[in-house]
């Protein structure tokens, strides 16, 4: 049998802080070009082992260990033994992970930073099993909450640091977090290179240099994973695979339908269905 006919991705929106989304899969030939999330990956490898790229290195995550990758930042994924690899992960978002600090630090409002890309942490990895099934399980809210409060309060103790971001940025990179930010604000916009080298004030051959060099996707690229940052709530929201991608500037429906799942691993439409978003 093709290994492609053999991927499964299960998604679904665990029934806390107003739907964390969490992932079950099963890939035997899936390969991941790079990508960001706008939350943070955090999985659990239940069987094989994945090799994925990550803080400009490429780190290998074996059986029973953890992958941690931060919001926004660019990774690839892929299987590193022969029969594939399995995986469960959540992606919380920074604001939840920004909660925790405020309880932790006396109202210090930060998210924080896992410069570790794949840790071995056994009670981590049962907590983290714990909280999968009883999201399967369809558990209360309150229990949910709690399993997923007491982990991410183990990962921010334990695994995190915190990423210095100087105040006085040089006048180059302030441009090119505003060109970031226009990409992100306006991902449907069929904007051209000449337009974002101008809000960068650079030339066109400098402005692609710089940008891949801070964000590590060329400006096109990240373009892609701002269209489907936004594809992703939409899809959420309920619109039809067909208008999210039109209304997220995608060319036609094959255009959009390839880069998700690339991205992501399964069908817009399959995502839509299994991200079952839970009422507050």
């Amino acid at each position: 049998m093709d290994n492609k006919t053999q991927e499964k991705a299960d998604f679904t929106l665990a029934n806390a802080y107003g739907g964390v989304e969490m992932v079950r899969a099963d890939y035997k030939g899936q390969a991941f070009s790079k990508h960001v999330h706008e939350g943070y990956t955090i999985g659990v490898i239940e069987k094989g082992a994945q090799r994925f790229y990550r803080s400009g290195e490429i780190h290998t995550a074996d059986t029973n260990s953890i992958i941690l990758v931060n919001a926004d930042d660019v990774h690839t994924g892929e299987s590193a033994s022969p029969g594939g690899w399995q995986y469960r992960a959540m992606y919380p978002l920074p604001e939840h992970f920004e909660n925790i600090s405020i309880d932790l630090y006396d109202g210090g409002k930060f998210a924080p930073y896992f410069s570790s890309s794949v840790i071995n942490d056994p009670i981590l990895t049962e907590q983290l099993r714990l909280l999968f099934n009883q999201v399967d399980n369809n558990a209360s809210k309150l229990l949910t909450e709690t399993i997923l409060y007491a982990l991410m309060l183990r990962l921010t103790l334990r695994h995190s640091s915190h990423r210095h971001v100087p105040k006085d940025l040089s006048g180059s990179k302030e441009k090119l977090i505003r060109v970031k930010d226009y990409l992100d604000f306006y991902p449907a916009e069929d904007i051209s290179l000449k337009q974002l080298a101008i809000i960068a004030g650079l030339s066109q051959y400098h402005f692609i240099r710089q940008f891949k060099k801070m964000f590590d996707l060329a400006p096109h690229s990240y373009q892609i994973q701002a269209r489907l940052k936004k594809a992703k709530t939409l899809l959420k929201a309920g619109v039809k695979p067909v208008m999210v991608a039109s209304d997220c500037g995608f060319h036609d429906q094959s255009h959009f339908n390839r880069h998700f799942k690339k991205a992501l691993g399964t069908s817009p439409s399959k995502f839509q269905k299994q991200a079952v978003l839970y009422k507050n």
